[in-house]
């Protein structure tokens, strides 16, 4: 009789489970005839003992044992994640066919009447061989789908972290829903632009290592404050940031909120080690808002709110927050401001400006 192979060098392993010393001996003689390594269990217990120590290809179980019959074993074993495909062949005699229907309803692969043929053992055992390799395989390429998934889930994560550091959430949750940010006019918007006071001499006076460090520092307390407040970052500009207020999120107060932004901002700056000074800017009006590039795209926002924020960012040495005339007349009579007039602003000419102090 030819032997049997569950793959290049790997010799079968079945795992008998019969109490009757006859029996059992003359299943592993077959066995090893047909090129199998056989192992004795005398009873349920030893079997699943030897089940916990040793990579079993094929079970051969015996339906009527004493202590734990054939039905514990495999009830056992298919109620087990590790075993329930292991292929189970039940031993049960030919009269006995009510035991050989039960066992295959609780999930037996096949059967081997009594007294054994040893063609029908080699042929079911071949069979369950095959079926092993089957299962086999499709466990190995289930694993290696779910690794698959799992990577393509994390770069799909990673993907989206990146995206929300130069998309608004308004404007990512778009991206994923439409695969495109439509761009739009947005009416009513406040913009924010911050500026460090003397920013400039200070990286040429210092390390690079603590330049960095610093703005850092500061950048992540402004990213915080601005969400505290409802606000929405759109870029960091050098050594400020640019953000909004009642763009593509509603917001019902966004004037003051970027006001209490802008002055928790300012006071970042004063408590970071550098000790900095900082300036606000804050407009408010029609804004016009989309993403562009393509190799390093970035959401962005133009129009006059814009240019008049970035600009009152600019204004004077001392922390301070500056409001354009539209963004005063939101909060006026609710936040203490000192009016400057005929302040120059490029592209604007003499306009009044309102300070409102860090303090």
């Amino acid at each position: 009789m030819n032997a049997i192979a569950l793959e290049p060098r790997h010799q079968p392993v079945v795992l008998v489970v019969e109490d009757d010393e006859a029996n059992r001996e003359l299943l592993l003689d077959e066995l090893d005839f047909i090129g199998c390594r056989g192992i004795a269990a005398s009873n349920g217990e030893e079997a699943l003992s030897v089940l916990d120590a040793t990579d079993i290809d094929v079970v051969l179980l015996d339906v009527q044992m004493p202590s734990m019959n054939g039905f514990e074993v495999l009830r056992r074993l298919r109620a087990d994640p590790r075993r329930r495909m292991l292929p189970v062949v039940m031993i049960s005699a030919l009269s006995d066919m009510a035991n050989v229907v039960r066992c295959l309803e609780l999930g037996a692969d096949d059967y081997l009447p009594k007294p054994f043929n040893p063609v029908l053992l080699k042929a079911r055992i071949s069979g369950s061989l095959q079926k092993k390799r089957w299962r086999d395989q499709e466990a190995t390429y289930l694993a290696r789908m779910e690794r698959q998934l799992a990577e393509i889930e994390s770069e799909r994560a990673r993907a989206d972290s990146l995206l929300e550091v130069v998309l608004p959430a308004a404007a990512l949750r778009e991206l994923k829903r439409t695969g495109t940010v439509a761009p739009r006019r947005y009416d009513n918007v406040v913009v924010l632009f911050s500026d460090i006071v003397q920013f400039t001499r200070y990286s040429e006076t210092h390390p690079a290592e603590e330049v960095v460090a610093n703005l850092d520092r500061l950048i992540e307390a402004c990213e915080w404050g601005l969400a505290e407040h409802g606000l929405d970052k759109i870029k960091t500009v050098g050594d400020g940031v640019m953000a909004t207020a009642n763009m593509a999120v509603p917001h019902g107060d966004p004037v003051m909120a970027a006001v209490r932004a802008g002055r928790a901002m300012v006071a970042a700056a004063a408590d970071n080690p550098a000790g900095w000074r900082m300036r606000v800017g804050i407009s408010f009006g029609p804004v016009v808002g989309g993403v562009v590039g393509r190799s390093k795209f970035s959401f962005d926002a133009w129009g006059d709110p814009v240019n008049v924020a970035a600009r009152l960012s600019g204004l004077g040495n001392d922390s301070a927050v500056y409001l354009s005339q539209d963004a005063f007349d939101r909060i006026a009579g609710r936040a203490a401001a000192t009016r400057l007039d005929g302040i120059a602003l490029k592209g604007k000419g003499a306009v009044p400006v309102y300070r409102i102090d860090a303090d």
